[in-house]
C-alpha cells in the first residue's frame, strides 16, 4: 500500500495512506470538517479511501488512531466507525478495533447481480411513469456526469471513485425513491472496494475503465428508453469484463450475462390446455372459494419452515389445519 501522502505524517498512521489533519487542513491551517457534521463526514472520508484502494482489505486500526489522524475527539472517531461497521463496510473485531473486509470474486458477482437488476428496473420507470422522475436533477446529473468521464479519461482513479459514486447517486434519485438510491449506492460502495485494488495495479489507467457518462444522461433526457438501456447494459458488461481479465476470472457463470447482452431468455414449457370452462371461474369443490385464472394461490400449502437468510432468524409458519396461532414480531 502505498504510504501517506503527507510528509512527517504521525507515527503508526503512515500505513494508512489517508489523509491526516494537517493535510486536510485549508490555507489557514483549520481543518474543512466541520463541527455539526464530523461523524458524517469522517465516515464519508474513510468510504472514499475504502473505495479508492488505499484503505486496502485487512487494514486494523483503532478509534483512537482515526481519531488523531482527523484531529478529533474519540467520540464522532466512534460513532463514524460504527456507522460504517453497520453498513457492513467494516467489521468489529472484540479488542482490536475495526478491520477493513476482503470481498471475494463470489462476493462481487453477488453484489453486481443485484446492482444490474435494480438498475434495469430502474431504467424501465421511464417508460411506465416518466412524470414520477425528478427532472430537475438533470443540470445537476450531467455536471457529474463530465466530471467522472474527464477523471475516467485521464486515468485518475482517486478522483473517479468519488465522481461515479456521485453520479450514480445522481441517477438513482432521479426515480425520487431515497430508498433506492441508498440501497443502489450501497452496492457501489462495495463494487468499488473490490475493484480498486486491482485497478490500482494498472500501470497506466487512461481510457481502461467506462467514461460513457455523459451518453446515458443523453437518453434519459430525450426518455430513450431502450437507448438508456443499452448504455447501461454495455457500462455493466464492460465493467464484468473487465474485472474478469483483471482477476483472471470467467463472467460466463454470471447469471445476468444474458440480460446485458441482451438475450432473451427461452420460453418455458408450457403444459398441455384444459379444456375450456363456462364462466368467469371453475367451479370450486364444495366449501372451496373459486378460484380465478392464474396460479391459484389459495391452493398452495404454506409450508412449514422458511429457512434463515442472512437479516433475520427462522420463522416457524402454523399450519392451517393445526390452529396454530401465528407468531409474533
Amino acid at each position: 500500500m502505498p504510504e501517506s501522502r503527507t510528509p512527517g505524517a504521525g507515527s503508526g498512521l503512515s500505513g494508512f495512506g489517508l489523509p491526516t489533519a494537517a493535510a486536510m487542513a485549508g490555507p489557514d491551517g483549520r481543518s474543512p470538517i466541520k463541527r455539526n457534521s464530523l461523524r458524517e463526514q469522517i465516515a464519508d472520508a474513510l468510504r472514499e479511501e475504502m473505495m479508492a484502494g488505499r484503505l486496502a482489505a485487512g487494514r486494523n486500526f483503532t478509534v483512537k488512531e482515526i481519531a488523531e489522524l482527523y484531529g478529533v475527539s474519540a467520540t464522532p472517531a466512534r460513532e463514524a466507525l460504527v456507522d460504517l461497521a453497520a453498513q457492513g463496510l467494516l467489521r468489529a473485531e472484540h479488542h482490536r478495533g475495526f478491520t477493513v473486509p476482503e470481498f471475494g470474486w463470489h462476493d462481487f458477482v453477488e453484489i453486481f447481480e443485484a446492482r444490474a437488476l435494480l438498475t434495469d428496473s430502474a431504467i424501465r420507470q421511464l417508460l411506465v411513469r416518466p412524470a414520477g422522475y425528478d427532472w430537475s436533477r438533470l443540470p445537476s446529473l450531467r455536471r457529474r456526469a463530465t466530471a467522472a468521464t474527464q477523471a475516467s479519461r485521464a486515468g485518475q482513479l482517486d478522483v473517479l471513485v468519488g465522481c461515479d459514486l456521485r453520479f450514480w447517486q445522481e441517477a438513482s434519485a432521479l426515480l425520487g425513491n431515497a430508498r433506492i438510491a441508498d440501497y443502489l449506492g450501497w452496492l457501489r460502495v462495495q463494487s468499488w472496494m473490490f475493484a480498486a485494488p486491482f485497478l490500482r495495479a494498472v500501470d497506466d489507467l487512461g481510457g481502461v475503465c467506462w467514461d460513457r457518462h455523459g451518453d446515458l444522461v443523453d437518453r434519459i433526457e430525450a426518455q430513450d428508453v431502450a437507448g438508456a438501456q443499452r448504455v447501461v447494459n454495455d457500462y455493466n458488461l464492460f465493467t464484468l469484463e473487465l474485472l474478469a481479465r483483471l482477476t483472471g476470472q470467467s463472467v460466463e457463470s454470471v447469471p445476468v450475462l444474458g440480460l446485458l447482452r441482451g438475450q432473451r431468455p427461452p420460453e418455458p414449457v408450457r403444459a398441455p390446455a384444459e379444456p375450456a370452462v363456462a364462466g368467469p371461474a371453475a367451479a370450486a369443490p364444495a366449501g372451496q372459494p373459486a378460484v380465478g385464472p392464474g396460479i391459484g394461490l389459495g391452493r398452495v400449502p404454506l409450508p412449514r419452515f422458511v429457512p434463515p437468510g442472512r437479516f433475520g432468524r427462522p420463522l416457524r409458519l402454523p399450519r392451517p389445519e393445526s390452529g396454530e396461532p401465528a407468531p409474533g414480531r
